[in-house]
């Protein structure tokens, strides 16, 4: 879930777009990106600056892009290596995975 401490918003179309999250007193912005493919979206980028490190940002992040896939229905391809990590942490995000072509 995300902290109390920072707000999570979305930013995007629906080919791509962003969650955003801002901390108080900070002008930071926390970012994780996203494009679309088919019923998909690939998360390829997490970037959390050092300023605002350290206190879950980049778990946010992640926890409001799976909580999106539940919700609205779209599988997700973890091709940036913190959400591919997040997605090993939590096997019961599994049914989340988009199927990859071999």
């Amino acid at each position: 879930m995300p902290d109390a401490e920072f707000e999570i918003t979305r930013h995007g179309n629906e080919a791509h777009g962003e969650y955003r999250a801002r901390v108080p007193g900070s002008t930071a912005i926390g970012r994780l990106t996203w494009q679309a493919r088919g019923n998909a979206r690939i998360a390829d980028h997490t970037l959390v600056p050092p300023e605002i490190g350290g206190r879950g940002v980049a778990a946010a992040l992640v926890d409001a892009l799976v909580a999106d896939a539940r919700s609205e229905g779209f599988k997700i391809v973890p091709q940036c290596s913190y959400v591919e990590a997040q997605f090993r942490r939590h096997p019961e995000w599994s049914d989340l995975l988009a199927e990859t072509p071999t």
